[in-house]
């Protein structure tokens, strides 16, 4: 079980979060910390990279392989980026897997998110991408949430409970605090993964007639 985190003097600054280094013990010796230092967010962003390198909606966007490689760190930063700017964005194992949170009261920079979608995916797919984002407003919850845009494990380490350590450090957050945690799954073979976390489907929103988003709520326990 994951020990408790602190958070900062939320008069101060009510985004501002902070957490101590946990070890969760699985199959392995699992260390979770928080990423942080420049070239920890670096390594982050390479593992997401990694990690969503054969993601259906991610490949769809960018299906020529330099093309993802220049441009998915840029929406790494832009969908996601301001974890590492609220301390919520975790690390596990020196950088095996990231997982960026986004706390109560930090939302994602749509503006940046469409500039970066606008200049680096092709016309063709941008507009029916476009749309589904714009689609999954609608499911997120409407009370202070926690929201997961990015999770993911280096490939080399996969099936070895990281991701399982990553959800867990945070929910036990959401716990703490009675509040929900929502995300939504570009993968359907994360999406029992993340039911046994106790995320439930929320909807399917088809990109395609291949890919689609599936938001997934876990409720305030």
């Amino acid at each position: 079980m994951a020990h408790p985190v602190a958070q900062a003097n939320s008069k101060n600054n009510p985004n501002s979060y902070i957490f101590r280094e946990e070890r969760l013990m699985n199959s392995t010796d699992t260390t979770v910390e928080r990423v942080v230092e420049p070239a920890a967010v670096e390594r982050a962003i390479a593992t997401l990279v990694l990690a969503f390198s054969a993601d259906p909606v991610a490949r769809w966007a960018y299906d020529d392989p330099d093309e993802y490689l220049a441009h998915f760190p840029e929406f790494v930063r832009a969908f996601a980026g301001k974890a590492f700017e609220a301390g919520t964005a975790h690390g596990v194992n020196a950088g095996v897997g990231a997982a960026l949170w986004l706390p109560p009261g930090v939302h994602v920079d749509h503006d940046a998110v469409g500039a970066v979608l606008e200049a680096t995916v092709s016309p063709e797919r941008l507009s029916p991408l476009g749309a589904v984002l714009e689609q999954t407003v609608q499911y997120h919850p409407s009370e202070p949430h926690w929201y997961l845009p990015l999770i993911g494990v280096d490939p080399f380490r996969q099936s070895k409970k990281y991701g399982s350590a990553l959800l867990q450090h945070a929910l036990h957050r959401c716990d703490e605090d009675h509040v929900p945690a929502y995300l939504e799954s570009t993968n359907p073979l994360n999406v029992s993964f993340y039911k046994r976390h106790g995320f439930e489907i929320l909807g399917t929103l088809a990109v395609n007639s291949s890919f689609s988003f599936v938001p997934m709520l876990r409720p305030a326990r």
